[in-house]
């Protein structure tokens, strides 16, 4: 359906630009400095106007002008250049066609890595169409590459079809959303539209406002190691306070045990010895007063843990990393309507959910733009059974173009 948009994701994913979250400098890596430019110069072979690259946020945004007479609001699409933590080097995208639905799909030539039916019941969303998958060595990277595809094509698609009428368009190719800093130095102002959405979803029809507000806290144990054999009453094993630490959270909230907007403590890493340890946790939650609640839970246990020392032996670094979106974007709904509707003019199911996770929108959101969040496609996102169906990106494109002309109809 359309010409560009199956070759120029292939083109992408097999373009390493996996983010880096030791690192200090935005972009995380410079294999997103180098794909942000060429992005920017394919935005200019298509037509678009204003294509620029910010050194200072790593983002490539430009325009499409609007071609009405009427006062339409500026929309943004936005999706993200970085891929996740797994490997990313080499990837060999494989087509497999009028997929029947039912069978097994093996990755490698080894047979090692399969895409079985019974591990991915998804599978048989997808009978009669083409599906993209990895070799089984990497990731995809449909997440978010197939984002940056449906963009670029619907706005070639809208250059090319002038008849279209829409409102000013504006579009931004970003990194680093994976390590979750992206958005942090996103320039707003510069970026300059009413309202914007983040093609960053997963299988058709997700459309999503609701996100978990996030947390992370980072802990040092101070323990006391001497020798075990004279231990008594002198060792403070810091591995065992970072055990009862662990102990003292409810042992039903973690992520293996909830689902919807239930929230939870995830511990994400515990090293050390009895000298010293380091625990690392997220914390989530979709309900502000839970979410507060759970960081202070937190503090709580701390200040147990250490009354029991003459010094303080468990310290605490925790910050928050993202709020959910829906208390900024549910001051103005008609922006949710609008892709609802637009969905339902495709023929496509709407699934409005709160996402168990954050998207860039939720920070952009609080930055000044609301920014849902909407279908790129992809499925099993991060991992080797990562896959996408060339017919989800086309209704993915199909989408931005009608929201575009949507929005200018009812205006």
């Amino acid at each position: 359906m359309y010409e560009n948009l199956v070759s120029r994701f292939l083109r992408y994913v097999k373009t390493e630009t996996r983010s880096n979250p030791e690192s200090k400098t935005t972009p995380s890596t410079q294999t997103q400095v180098d794909f942000a430019h060429i992005l920017a110069e394919e935005l200019k072979e298509i037509g678009m106007s204003e294509v620029a690259y910010n050194e200072a946020n790593g983002f490539v945004t430009a325009t499409l002008p609007s071609n009405t007479t009427k006062a339409v609001r500026s929309i943004g699409f936005i999706a993200h250049m970085d891929t996740a933590d797994f490997n990313a080097v080499n990837v060999q995208p494989q087509l497999v066609k009028n997929y029947d639905g039912q069978s097994d799909i093996a990755l490698d030539a080894e047979g090692k890595y399969k895409l079985t039916v019974k591990d991915f019941p998804n599978l048989a969303h997808y009978t009669g169409q083409t599906l993209i998958t990895t070799d089984g060595s990497t990731l995809l990277g449909a997440d978010d590459k197939s984002g940056i595809a449906e963009i670029m094509t619907a706005m070639e698609s809208l250059i090319k079809n002038p008849t279209i009428k829409h409102g000013k368009i504006r579009v931004a190719f970003g990194p680093d959303e994976e390590i979750g800093v992206g958005a942090d130095k996103f320039d707003v102002k510069e970026f300059d539209v009413d309202f914007a959405y983040t093609i960053d979803g997963g299988p058709v029809g997700e459309l999503q406002y609701e996100t978990f507000s996030a947390a992370q806290a980072d802990i040092t144990i101070l323990g006391k190691n001497v020798h075990p054999g004279t231990a008594k009453d002198t060792m403070i094993n810091a591995l065992q306070l970072a055990i009862d630490f662990q102990n003292e959270l409810p042992g039903e909230e973690v992520p293996e045990k909830t689902e919807g907007r239930e929230g939870f403590f995830h511990l994400m890493s515990l090293s050390g010895n009895p000298e010293e340890a380091k625990m690392s946790y997220i914390i989530r939650d979709h309900n502000r007063e839970k979410f507060e609640d759970r960081k202070e839970l937190l503090k709580k246990v701390q200040s147990k843990l250490n009354a029991s020392f003459d010094q303080e032996r468990i310290l605490i670094h925790m910050y928050d990393q993202y709020y959910n979106m829906k208390e900024i974007i549910e001051k103005d709904m008609s922006i949710v309507e609008i892709a609802k509707k637009a969905m339902e003019n495709l023929s496509i199911k709407p699934i409005i959910e709160p996402v168990r996770g954050g998207t860039d929108g939720s920070k952009i959101s609080y930055l000044g733009i609301p920014t849902p969040n909407i279908f790129a496609g992809g499925e099993n996102m991060h991992g080797r059974f990562e896959f996408v169906a060339v017919e989800s990106m086309e209704k993915a494109t199909d989408l931005i173009i009608e929201i575009a002309r949507l929005n200018e109809e009812i205006a």
